[in-house]
């Protein structure tokens, strides 16, 4: 009596052509190598800013694995979906090389970390569709588009656009916040004074302190929480929507908790305890998202099959 061998799947390209399924994932694991060597650059430079932001863009670090988890929440979809090889993709990958050497030799005004980021997920989701086809991108494109957009920092030149206008909400707000506590507290553009004694105490409500940072990780955190947690759109919509009040919120309390600080000592509004108030202000502000989360997943209660939730 014998024994039957699982039989290895075989691969078809767009031409027809079968490819053994060891050479697909071989030819995988080489892209994969090839890529990171090709982007090296762009891929440490990443890595060393966020390491030395860690309250400002430490999240980013955590996305690749975030998007490697919604991988393995599919990964039965993926398994009985055929590879199939589309040359096509080898367009995007020519096109994502060509513009990313555009961004780091071409004028000064392209050579540009988010700009270069873009021509990295272009050449990336090309090798995917190169290597694995369409049957594999249409389960691989959310988290391969997840990790593009929230796996990389804002630079300052495309944060700034609205940091100004999360300052002047920011100080508004720890304004109003302090003085309902009673506090004396006065406001000036977006620098607050804050009185011990008739004693001034200033706080400048600075960029670092416009909570832009904060809104964009909450962003990345509402993303991951709407695809995992909710079955419709409009919930999944609606969390996600929710980061902005959420972070903006939190921010307030952050800076409303240095000026209160700023009373104790002056030192405590700047260097690395401004730093470690922004890191601990993310516990509760996590548990606000979560308790918007349970409100929505309650608030209507469908039948996942009818909502089309893959789960």
């Amino acid at each position: 009596m014998s024994l039957a061998q699982p039989a290895i799947p075989a691969v078809r390209s767009d031409r027809g052509i079968e490819i053994d399924a060891r050479r697909a994932i071989l030819a995988g694991a080489i892209a994969l190598a090839l890529f990171t060597v090709v982007f090296w650059d762009w891929l440490s430079k990443q890595v060393r800013y966020s390491l030395s932001h860690p309250s400002d863009w430490g999240h980013t670090l955590l996305i690749p694995f975030i998007g490697g988890w919604f991988v393995w929440l599919r990964r039965e979809a993926l398994l009985k979906s055929e590879v199939r090889p589309a040359w096509s993709g080898l367009a995007l990958v020519i096109l994502g090389l060509v513009g990313y050497a555009v961004c780091s030799l071409g004028p000064a005004a392209l050579q540009h970390h988010n700009m270069r980021g873009v021509a990295v997920g272009m050449t990336l989701f090309g090798l995917v569709l190169l290597v694995m086809g369409w049957r594999w991108m249409r389960w691989l494109w959310f988290p391969l588009a997840y990790v593009v957009v929230f796996g990389q920092y804002v630079s300052e030149r495309f944060i700034s656009v609205v940091t100004y206008r999360l300052q002047d909400i920011s100080a508004k707000g720890a304004y109003l916040l302090l003085s309902l506590f009673g506090m004396d507290v006065d406001l000036t553009g977006n620098v607050l004074t804050v009185f011990d004694s008739g004693k001034p105490h200033l706080l400048n409500v600075a960029e670092a302190c416009s909570g832009m940072r904060m809104l964009v990780a909450f962003l990345a955190l509402g993303v991951a929480m709407a695809y995992v947690s909710l079955p419709t759109i409009w919930q999944r919509a609606a969390l996600v929507l929710m980061g902005v009040p959420v972070a903006v919120f939190v921010n307030m309390l952050r800076v409303a908790t240095l000026g209160m600080l700023t009373l104790v000592n002056p030192e405590f509004a700047a260097g690395e305890f401004h730093h470690f108030i922004g890191l601990l202000w993310l516990v509760p502000a996590f548990l606000l998202y979560l308790l918007v989360l349970w409100i929505l997943s309650n608030l209507i209660v469908t039948d996942p099959q009818e909502a089309g939730y893959a789960g």
